[in-house]
């Protein structure tokens, strides 16, 4: 009886074969290569660079440049909250407020309904 060879697995053999330079072994690398994620064609050095920016989230989808500036909105809301509570002081707007009621003291603020120019008549 004659001595048999072990049989070589099938990864090697695809290996092997597409190291080879065949019509099929190039399809097949681009194929595997395109469900790989990995680039598809040879390219020279510069052209990966084009390759990187495509393969990047947009900016308008990426976080770190679409939440940069903090919530301004509400956190003005909330210290509006607070300075009605008491626990936060707004220097301006106390100025404001206090600049208001000087102008209604002076008679200078809108008239009251029915107390207008044409009631007046």
């Amino acid at each position: 009886m004659a001595s048999r060879l072990p049989v070589k697995s099938g990864l090697f053999n695809y290996a092997r074969l597409t190291a080879t330079s065949t019509n099929y072994a190039n399809r097949m690398n681009r194929l595997s290569n395109r469900i790989f994620g990995e680039v598809v064609r040879p390219t020279p050095t510069p052209a990966l660079r084009v390759v990187k920016i495509f393969s990047e989230k947009p900016l308008d989808l990426r976080p770190e440049i679409t939440d940069y500036y903090p919530r301004h909105i509400e956190t003005h809301n909330l210290m509006m909250k607070l300075r009605r509570y008491g626990l936060y002081r707004d220097e301006h707007e106390d100025f404001k407020e206090e600049m208001k009621r000087q102008r209604r003291l002076r008679g200078k603020g809108k008239p009251k309904k029915g107390e207008g120019k044409r009631a007046k008549k």
